[in-house]
């Protein structure tokens, strides 16, 4: 699996709560029709916490259904309960996407051998999988060494680096036995730069077209218009995060037009009047705004 943009979708509610999935369908398009490569489904940004199965199963296979064999979907199945990740797993590859995402099992804390025990089982499933290294998340970091242990697993392709320990995520790309994305939307130029393979992003809701020029200037050796574009965008990934994702790209989205509203599952709420603002400035300020 390549793409130097996949874009990790945010998951539309209707005010009750419920799955918009006509919404959810309508964003996927949109994506793929705007400088996304493929997509991942029910990851942190889509809220996968609050997700069901049988919800986000219907999330996958949407997404598989609007891509139509066009583009990638990643579908987020880890948890911290490796039979369910793999139950989940299972499902998933019936369904018809093309990976699964797998995070560290979070809370549990598990050591060295317990993630290893956790990947391999579902490993076991054949679906290919990216693991998800992001310890500020799961408090367990998947260390380079880890890492390359994982990747002697066939069906471990890949590690979306959420840790921002760039000497780290180059020890991994230079091993070169894993597809490296960024798990950061700001340590994409850094990745590209040390030949890993582009970012697995929240911006590219907003801006996919422009992080698409710069991966591709990237890869093309022209770093100087791979760092102009970066830095343009420094605003914006910035105001994307100054809560808790997704709350910012929820705001954005729904600004945008990109979905209805930026309702949200408990314990996520919306973004404050405060937070809007800081949002809307920095969209305002890539004339993104204008073009709503």
């Amino acid at each position: 699996m390549r793409g130097g943009i996949l874009t990790a979708m945010v998951t539309p509610f209707h005010s009750d709560g419920s799955l918009d999935l006509p919404s959810f369908e309508r964003l996927a398009a949109h994506l793929l029709e705007n400088g996304s490569d493929g997509l991942v489904v029910a990851g942190t940004t889509g809220e996968a916490s609050t997700l069901d199965d049988r919800e986000k199963l219907d999330l996958f296979a949407a997404a598989v259904r609007v891509a139509d064999g066009g583009a990638p979907i990643m579908a987020g199945t880890g948890s911290n309960d490796t039979a369910h990740s793999v139950e989940l797993t299972r499902r998933a590859a019936e369904v018809g996407v093309d990976s699964a995402l797998v995070v560290t099992p979070y809370y549990n804390r598990p050591n060295r051998e317990g993630v290893v025990g956790h990947v391999g089982a579902v490993a076991e499933v054949g679906l290919p999988i990216v693991l998800y290294n992001i310890p500020s998340r799961t408090t367990v970091n998947m260390e380079p060494d880890l890492l390359d242990e994982l990747a002697e697993m066939e069906a471990v392709i890949g590690v979306k680096q959420a840790n921002p320990d760039l000497d780290e995520c180059r020890a991994t790309v230079e091993a070169g036995r894993l597809t490296v994305w960024a798990g950061n939307d700001d340590m994409l130029l850094p990745v590209l730069e040390m030949g890993g393979e582009g970012v697995i992003s929240v911006t590219s809701h907003l801006a996919g077209e422009r992080m698409q020029s710069l991966v591709a200037a990237a890869k093309a050796g022209n770093l100087d218009e791979a760092r102009k574009i970066d830095a343009s965008l420094e605003d914006l990934y910035a105001g994307l995060f100054i809560t808790t994702n997704p709350i910012p790209v929820k705001a954005a989205c729904a600004m945008l037009g990109l979905i209805p509203a930026d309702h949200m599952r408990l314990p996520m709420v919306p973004a404050t009047p405060v937070q809007r603002e800081i949002v809307r400035t920095a969209l305002d300020a890539q004339n993104l705004l204008a073009t709503a």
